[in-house]
């Protein structure tokens, strides 16, 4: 797992809607969000356990969060590259902020703004809804 940035570099929120604002086409998009996915460092195989796996997605998602002097680390991995992208993008949203930094982002939003979801098939789309929620549940236990 990870100490600092999940993509060896900050990587935003903002960055990840300035890029894909600027790609023409779903086929652009899915190669850049596949692209981001590649970044993500893989989980080894004593991170992958079942206790970790995100409930309602399609391919396996293990997410790994960890609490330090307020500010949420996160680090997650898929079987599936189109969903490591996935997870990515979400990590620019949530990675190294606060419970009420990740509350209050407006994930729906931002989601809207990257024209992704109505392209995910219902079952990705399901499964990425699993990925926040399960950091939101997370966030505030």
């Amino acid at each position: 797992m990870t100490d600092n940035q999940p993509f060896g570099t900050e990587i935003t929120a903002s960055d990840i809607v300035s890029t894909m604002t600027g790609l023409h086409g779903w086929e652009a998009r899915y190669r850049q969000v596949v692209k981001w996915g590649k970044l993500l460092p893989v989980l080894d195989a004593e991170a992958k356990k079942d206790q970790v796996l995100v409930s309602g997605c399609e391919s396996s998602v293990w997410l790994h969060m960890t609490e330090e002097a307020g500010v949420w680390h996160i680090d997650a991995d898929s079987d599936a590259r189109i969903v490591r992208g996935l997870i990515a993008i979400v990590l620019a949203a949530y990675h190294n902020k606060t419970a009420q930094q990740i509350l209050a982002f407006d994930i729906d939003g931002y989601f809207d703004q990257l024209n992704l979801v109505n392209h995910l098939s219902p079952s990705r789309g399901n499964g990425l809804k699993a990925i926040v929620e399960t950091v939101k549940a997370t966030v505030i236990q």
